[in-house]
């Protein structure tokens, strides 16, 4: 009796111990890059809160356990937040069951999403409400999805710094050459709608850029920039003003799988400032897939096939722009060159590289898909730099940043709203941010990113085999230890059984 009473004893503790520290709000945060943590930017932003923000959370109840995990990790982040802001930030909690609730709730913006629900071995779906309303004044701010596994704590904060600022800093897409409409750039327009006023800004109806622009974008023209154009970004620069430039240094046309040289005049610009984009394209082995039709008889059957010209960048330089980030697809890119040249004092920092197995290819390009078997000797490179960070005082005035991409389509949604990679979108959005924003919120971004993809040279066709072994090893390892655990426990159980019998003789 006395196992049972002293396991009784110590469960009754462990509880009361919960019940008298849950009050405390101590938590131990033992995760990888402290995901639990409140970050210093956020702690900042609501220890300066001057009036009460309310967040009104809706979830709905009885969801499936994985669900209902975001609701209670939310509901911590709540508490986190109420307790760093001083008493300026409250919070309930709703589960929308009336009609009156539920149209109530759309009119804010948030609407009903369907979860599948399994009960007696069948699979239903149910709508579920997981959003949130965050109030300050007559002000409000939304967010119509709680996700899980997105960065709660960084969405969540730049509602509120949104609701607290009343002047915005802009950010100016350069427009008039070809460039990608803000359209196009759907889902990075969404994430820096939250801290700045976003302007579409065409050269060819203005002189100059306006020393308002806190940072300019410049992505993939495609037509020449005049001289006056190109005049006016040195002006910008030497006034202390900040870029993000990304070229496309050759045209590609999937029609007939080519890519030529193209010739905007930004190469050159960039080349007086001691940038070279080079004239060729980027393979890597860790690489993306193209969908490609192939006949069995009549039959058409679509296969994905690897196409090393879409690199999977998942080597990047110890730097704020490229913090958090896993990986990024950047299709026909260019490699850069830092040459220096351009006026004294001008720093290059790496952001990204290609990986181990890589190389390059020269233009003219001719695309081979079908029938193209990639060997190691294709990818005799390492460590290509894609992208970087120019500071110094590059238009030759005042100190300023510039960050430079091999490659201007990475951010691309497309007219048709085509979801991009999260990473893709992050990685221009930090850039902006870190030229733009001194609020911190970078850091918070691509916190909870967790993709891991597998090392370049297990990717080759000649490493199939151990790409097998390395699967089958993270398959039957666990259940082999499981099972040589076993066998170990029942061996010990009979020594000790054996020894028992022989002590009772």
């Amino acid at each position: 009796m006395k196992k049972p009473v002293s396991f009784l004893l110590v469960l009754g503790i462990i509880i009361v111990a919960n019940i008298l520290v849950q009050p405390l709000l101590i938590r131990f945060d033992f995760s990888k890059g402290r995901q639990y943590t409140l970050s210093k930017a956020t702690k900042g932003i609501l220890r300066n809160l001057k009036d009460q923000v309310t967040v009104t959370a809706y979830f709905s109840e009885g969801l499936p356990p994985d669900v209902s995990r975001v609701k209670r990790d939310f509901q911590d982040l709540l508490v986190e937040f109420a307790a760093a802001s001083k008493g300026n930030l409250d919070f309930e909690f709703i589960n929308p069951t009336t009609d009156e609730q539920k149209q109530s709730i759309a009119q804010s913006g948030i609407q009903p999403v369907m979860i599948n629900v399994r009960e007696k071995d069948q699979v239903k779906q149910q709508q579920a409400y997981l959003g949130a309303v965050i109030r300050m004044g007559t002000v409000t701010e939304v967010l119509p999805f709680v996700q899980p596994g997105a960065s709660m704590e960084y969405d969540l904060a730049s509602a509120i710094k949104k609701l607290s600022v009343s002047g915005k800093p802009t950010v100016a897409f350069i427009q008039g050459h070809g460039e990608p409409s803000l359209n196009e750039m759907s889902q990075v327009v969404r994430e820096l709608g939250a801290l700045y006023n976003i302007l579409p800004l065409d050269l060819n109806a203005v002189p100059a850029i306006p020393d308002t622009v806190k940072v300019a974008v410049l992505l993939a023209p495609k037509q020449p920039l005049l001289p006056a154009h190109l005049d006016a970004l040195d002006a910008y620069m030497a006034g202390g003003g900040q870029m993000v430039v990304g070229i496309n240094r050759l045209e590609t046309n999937m029609e007939t799988a080519t890519a030529v040289a193209n010739e905007t005049g930004l190469e050159y610009w960039l080349y007086r400032h001691g940038v070279e984009v080079d004239t060729s394209l980027v393979i890597d082995v860790q690489c993306g897939t193209v969908t490609v039709p192939q006949y069995i008889g009549p039959i058409q059957v679509n296969s994905q096939v690897k196409f090393p010209y879409m690199p999977l960048v998942s080597s990047f330089g110890d730097h704020p722009v490229s913090k958090g980030l896993e990986q990024v697809v950047f299709p026909y890119v260019s490699p850069l060159r830092f040459l220096g040249g351009g006026p004294a004092g001008i720093q290059f920092t790496p952001l990204l590289y290609s990986s181990s197995r890589s190389g390059i290819k020269p233009s003219p390009v001719q695309f081979e898909i079908n029938n193209k078997q990639w060997l190691e000797s294709d990818f005799p490179l390492s460590n290509l730099i894609l992208g970087a960070v120019l500071s110094g005082p590059i238009g030759g005035g005042a100190d300023t940043r510039m960050v430079v991409f091999g490659d201007g389509d990475f951010p691309l949604s497309g007219q048709q709203g085509r979801a991009m990679a999260k990473d893709n979108v992050h990685l221009l959005v930090n850039s902006v941010d870190w030229l733009g924003d001194d609020s911190g919120l970078l850091d918070l971004r691509t916190k909870t990113v967790t993709a891991k993809p597998l090392d370049a040279q297990y990717l080759l066709d000649e490493t199939h085999g151990k790409r097998q072994l390395i699967k089958w090893l993270n398959v039957g390892l666990p259940v082999a230890l499981v099972i040589l655990a076993g066998l170990l426990f029942q061996r010990r159980n009979a020594r000790l059984r054996r020894r028992r019998m022989a002590e009772e003789v």
